[in-house]
């Protein structure tokens, strides 16, 4: 999950770990409201080498700007369950769950986390739509259910093979970091500081979440990279590897404008809610689950080496069959891929397309999602 460049009218605000980041000579760029690391210079640097890096190793990723979220009240599931469309009876202690936030008519306002704790239910919104999101929840949840915005806390995300051997050296719980499988959390301490520590990730990738006192994420971001596995690694990279995993980006390939059955998110969709309802939207998302919907999301391999980019129109033919919504260069896989919304009667895998890149129509072909296979942890 993740997010669009916001409203530029207010500057950006600094990260937790901004002055961190400049040390181990980051590029910082606006986004989602926060000047933001794109890419870190020096010998190793470059957002081609930090992306091989995680594939191969482990990188650290500040996702500070996201939004955590602590809900709690009396009948909380039920006031949740009003607005998201998640099956909280099947969400036991110590797991999480992807979601979304979904408007009357069905359109994505964000995708989101949604994590059991003691008493609580704990959410990871996207940066730039956290505000929107708050302002939601306050509005559609009852009066009773507090929200708490956790403003004090900083996310780290540790992403790579390697990253649970690097994470062992320091994390400290009840329970060993290697018992926490794929969307299992558990509350340790790093350096002496309460950490929660969650196994999941953007990259499709092994990795792990870390929500940390803001105060102590420079102690923590220092110690996990002072370990020769670990390298700090910036937004463009995320990028590039949420894409080859097959990721949705918020503001991107997600919007009010798309629902999640076009986007292929039907497990975001519980299974006990696609037919009791109950949620935002939920008659047209029953709906576009019975009848199919008129477009879908692909994957898309191109041939050559120019990349299309979000916008560049899709062709069957002298028809205009779609539009690309994020595409890159794929240094695993060596050339350009893609994603977007096309017309269903062209998402079928292995459809011949070309997409409009500059003034050339190059050729492309609906691919198999996610491009580079998912490596999550899901037990020995």
């Amino acid at each position: 999950m993740s997010e669009q460049h916001d409203h530029d009218e207010n500057p950006p605000e600094k990260l937790p770990l901004d002055a961190w980041h400049r040390v181990q000579g980051a590029r910082m760029v606006p986004f989602a409201g926060y000047e933001m690391p794109i890419q870190y210079t020096g010998p190793f640097g470059g957002i081609v080498a930090e992306h091989e890096w995680t594939r191969t190793s482990a990188g650290l990723f500040d996702v500070s700007h996201m939004g955590q979220l602590l809900l709690s009240g009396p009948d909380l599931d039920a006031a949740v369950e009003a607005v998201l469309p998640i099956d909280l009876s099947t969400l036991k202690l110590g797991r999480q769950r992807y979601s979304l936030l979904l408007d009357e008519n069905g359109g994505v306002l964000d995708d989101l986390m949604v994590s059991r704790w003691p008493e609580h239910l704990y959410l990871v919104v996207n940066g730039a739509t956290k505000w929107d999101d708050i302002a939601f929840l306050r509005e559609h949840l009852p009066d009773d259910i507090t929200l708490n915005h956790l403003e004090d806390r900083a996310l780290l995300a540790l992403q790579g093979p390697k990253a649970a051997d690097a994470l062992a050296r320091h994390a400290t719980g009840e329970y060993p970091l290697a018992s926490l499988t794929f969307m299992r959390f558990g509350q340790y301490a790093i350096a002496g500081h309460d950490v929660t520590i969650a196994r999941a990730g953007y990259t499709g990738e092994d990795g792990f979440e870390i929500s940390v006192a803001a105060d102590a994420v420079e102690e923590v971001a220092t110690l996990l990279c002072g370990e020769p596995e670990v390298k700090p690694i910036g937004l463009g990279a995320r990028d590039s590897l949420r894409l080859e995993a097959g990721l949705p980006l918020y503001g991107h390939d997600l919007s009010p404008e798309t629902s999640p059955i076009e986007a292929g998110l039907i497990f975001g969709i519980n299974k006990r809610r696609r037919t009791d309802g109950g949620y935002p939207g939920a008659d047209r998302i029953n709906r576009e689950i019975g009848e199919g919907t008129g477009r879908k999301w692909v994957g898309l391999a191109l041939e050559g080496r120019l990349p299309a980019r979000e916008g560049a129109e899709i062709f069957a033919g002298d028809t205009q069959v779609g539009t690309v919504t994020s595409g890159g260069f794929s240094p695993t896989l060596g050339h350009p891929i893609a994603v977007g919304y096309v017309d269903a009667a062209h998402a079928e895998i292995d459809t011949a397309l070309e997409v409009q890149v500059r003034n050339k129509r190059l050729p492309a072909r609906v691919a198999k999602m996610p491009f580079v296979q998912h490596r999550y942890f899901r037990g020995s």
